[in-house]
Order: C-alpha cells, then structure tokens, then sequence
C-alpha cells in the first residue's frame, strides 16, 4: 500500500463548500488549526495554519515541515512562518487585510491559544465555524467513500486472522497486539482521532468474558479493565477462557479515514443466553436498516433500537449495564470517530446521502458482552454496507 495524496478536485470543492458557509455567515474569512480540518481542507498535515479567505486562493502557512506541505498539499500559496504573530503581515502580501469577523474552531480551540489568537488579530470578532466545518465533513465524496471501503477491508482481514492465532490461556493484551499487527502490516496508520474532550481512544477493543462487563471513561457500550489506571479500556492482563465470548471492536484508520466494526469470537461454545443476545443485536441493526432512509432524523434508530430491546427483555443490558449505559447507537464515521451524524436521542439531524456511519447495537451482563457492529453509508436509495465481514460469531475448537 502506498500513500495517496488527495486529488486538487477533492479539495477545491471542499474549499468552494467553506468558502459559501463564510459568505452566509459574513465572514471574512476563517483560520483552521485542528488536524483532522487542516488535512480535509490543505491536504497534509504539519504545523501549519491554514487561512480561507470568503473568497480567494486560501494560504497555507507552514512552520514545520515547509517540504512536505508543498509536496503533499495542491493548495497553490504555501509559504513558511516562524511565529503566528506573522500571520496577518503574510496574509497582507496576498491581498487579505481585512479581518473583521473571522470563523476559529472554538469547540476544540484551547482557551489560552484563543487568548493569543485575540492579541493577533486585536480588532476581529471571532465566531465558531466548527458546527460549519462538521457539517460539511459529514456529507462523503466517492473519493473519501472509497477510502473508507479501504479501511474497512482492512479490519474485514484482520478479523478472518483472528481464528490462526486466538488461543485459550493467552492473555488480552497478547490477542489485541496480534490483532492490531494485522491491520498494521496492511496499512493502519495507528492513530484514530476523534474530536470529543479527553476521550483518549486507543485503536479499539479487546475484551474477554467478565472483563467486558468492567466499565470505563470511555464513551462507548463496552469497557474493559486495561492494563493499567491511567488508561482504564480495553484489552487487560486477563486470560482468554474457553466458552467465554471473545469481543473484538476495533477502528481502522487507513489513508486518514476511519472504519469501525465488531466481531464476536468464541473458543467453544457460548451459553444460549448469549447466542440470544447476539441475535436480538443482528435483528436490531436488520430492522434499523430497513426503516432508514435518506431524511430520517439521527435519532430516530437510537429510539427505534431501545424499543426492540426493550421488547425483548434487555432494558437493563442494552448498551451497556444498568447505569453504565450510553445514550446512542451509532456515530459518524470519517476523518474522525465521532464526526456526524451521531444516532442518539433529541437529535434531528437528517441522515442524509453520502453521511457514513458505524451502527452498534450491543448488550452488556456480567458475564460479558455481546453484539454487533458495522459501517454504512447512507445512499439515495437507503443505508448501503461498507463492511465486508460476515455478520456471525466465529466458533474455534
């Protein structure tokens, strides 16, 4: 696999889409800092600050490292700068003096660079463009929807491996590493990014019977007791145990984007109460990607999901236990994990065509958890597979 540059195409109509959101909100323009936004809209990914005038070749200026970004991105004006106090001196020579009101990405923007952003640009008003930003990263070109097949390709092999290398007695974090070299010998980058506050994620994870059942920080359905306090997910120092369930979700971030699938795995067998669970998670997503279609409010599968569970007597495990449980069933897939739509309750946001999305429905009890997970996006004529792996549990002797 070899890195792939994104298309000039690609970004001049991302540039195009920001550029009409700033002249609707009458902005004069909008500095973009964040990785995640700095590679969707230049290309590359460096120390660098992007500005994207209401109209107008945007500048990329680059303090590290100015070779790659001129190698890597096809915006037209990238030049190098020392200090961001040099930022409006060098938009200046480009025409750009006018910084009335200007767009910042205030929901991930620390406070104190915000403070110095305001001595930098002392007479603007700043607003937040990352709602802007969100919604436009939300709708997939065929380009980035091809990406995200590759992505999850990726995790579809590595999950066909899992049966050549689980055994009884190894411990979780041994399982996770094997599972995780399978994905990084074909290309994860090793990095999932996601844009929530202090979620900390790892690549994904590992859990093996009870262990499965310990809860987390993490804003997820499934926990897991990690190998230490300071990162309290995933995979631990237990043992793998015959007629346990052995979960495995995991991300897969391949060219910058991020697919996201669950599979259930079992040395043995598993008790039918957990076949049952596993089934009633199949026949939620089933029912859930039948009724969707382009339109659909994002809350609407969440309450749909709850429902079914209910219905069939997991109130209590659904997405988690009792207290512990999170209050969506899916989440948007792309540059990030958690970008829109996110399928939860008392949000209407129409899922609509070219939106790509992970949907999980999961149970949790104290012996383990169980369910499904896999990465669609939504087309004119409804939900369509990015997943390729078969939606079963897979039994080892």
């Amino acid at each position: 696999m070899q890195m792939k540059l994104t298309p000039k195409s690609e970004i001049d109509v991302r540039i195009s889409r920001l550029q009409e959101k700033l002249r609707e909100l009458t902005l004069d323009g909008t500095l973009i800092l964040l990785n995640s936004d700095m590679f969707y809209f230049s290309g590359t990914v460096q120390t660098s600050y992007l500005y994207v005038p209401v109209s107008g070749d945007p500048v990329l200026m680059i303090k590290k490292s100015l070779q790659r970004g001129r190698n890597e991105s096809p915006l037209k004006n990238i030049v190098s700068l020392e200090s961001p106090k040099e930022i409006p001196a060098i938009l200046s020579t480009f025409g750009y003096v006018r910084f009335n009101k200007i767009g910042l990405e205030l929901d991930v923007l620390p406070v104190n660079l915000y403070k110095r952003y305001q001595k930098i640009f002392h007479n603007s008003q700043f607003l937040d463009i990352s709602p802007v930003i969100k919604d436009i990263r939300a709708i997939k070109s065929p380009y980035e929807i091809e990406l995200l097949r590759d992505a999850l390709s990726v995790i579809d092999q590595a999950h066909r491996a899992v049966p050549t290398f689980l055994r009884e007695g190894m411990l979780e974090i041994e399982l996770a590493a094997l599972f995780e070299a399978e994905m990084r010998k074909r290309g994860y980058s090793g990095c999932c990014k996601m844009r929530a506050f202090n979620q900390d994620l790892f690549l994904g994870n590992t859990c093996t019977g009870n262990s499965a059942s310990t809860p987390s920080f993490f804003d997820g359905p499934v926990g897991g007791t990690g190998v230490s306090v300071t990162h309290p997910h995933g995979a631990g120092w237990k043992k793998v145990c015959r007629n346990e369930v052995v979960y495995i979700d995991y991300t897969c971030v391949v060219h910058g984007y991020t697919g996201d699938q669950t599979r259930i795995f079992c040395i043995g067998e598993l008790n039918q109460q957990m076949e049952k669970a596993f089934d009633a998670a199949l026949l939620i997503q089933s029912e859930i990607i039948k009724a969707i279609k382009p339109g659909t409010p994002a809350e609407e599968p969440y309450l749909m999901a709850v429902k079914l569970a209910e219905e069939m007597g997991y109130k209590d495990h659904f997405m988690g236990y009792m207290k512990d449980k999170v209050r969506f069933i899916g989440h948007g897939i792309g540059l990030e994990l958690d970008e829109f739509p996110i399928l939860a309750k008392g949000l209407k946001t129409p899922i609509l065509p070219g939106m790509t999305f992970a949907l999980e429905p999961k149970f949790v009890f104290s012996e383990g958890a169980i369910g499904i997970e896999n990465s669609f996006v939504m087309t004119e004529k409804g939900p369509e597979y990015l997943s390729v792996t078969p939606n079963a549990i897979t039994y080892i002797e």
